[in-house]
């Protein structure tokens, strides 16, 4: 089971990276080159709302980016399960994670994959190069 700490954790050990928070409701965030790849993502009311007689997810939620909606689209297809998407996110390149529900192995691969989809590409580079 994971939770935001084996986030931070994972996320901290990519090159660059910074955990800060969300302006406006303080959640964490984590981000390089000044840009967001991960961050806490808990349903507003709105989404809550969309989901009508449907359960949600439960448990710590996490929002991950991917470099475009082909990739996103990839990785819900491969990954169905903890790995899912809400109409706030349509047209949007992030998918959902539901942490309580992932292995750490296909969290750090997300975060990995986050992460390069924004990351600067010099740095990018050298990361893969290594």
């Amino acid at each position: 089971m994971q939770n935001f700490d084996h986030v931070a954790r994972l996320a901290a050990q990519l090159p660059e990276v910074t955990e800060g928070q969300e302006k406006h409701r303080g959640h964490r965030t984590w981000d390089v080159g000044g840009k967001a790849f991960a961050w806490e993502r808990p349903f507003s009311k709105a989404d809550l709302k969309r989901f009508g007689d449907e359960t949600p997810p439960a448990g710590p939620i996490l929002a991950i980016r991917t470099a475009d909606l082909a990739e996103k689209e990839a990785i819900l297809a491969a990954n169905a399960g903890p790995f899912f998407t809400i109409p706030h996110f349509d047209g949007y390149n992030a998918y959902l994670v539901q942490l309580d529900q992932v292995s750490a192995e296909a969290l750090r691969e997300a975060l990995v994959d986050g992460w390069l989809a924004v990351a600067p590409r010099p740095l990018a580079d050298r990361y893969l190069a290594r």
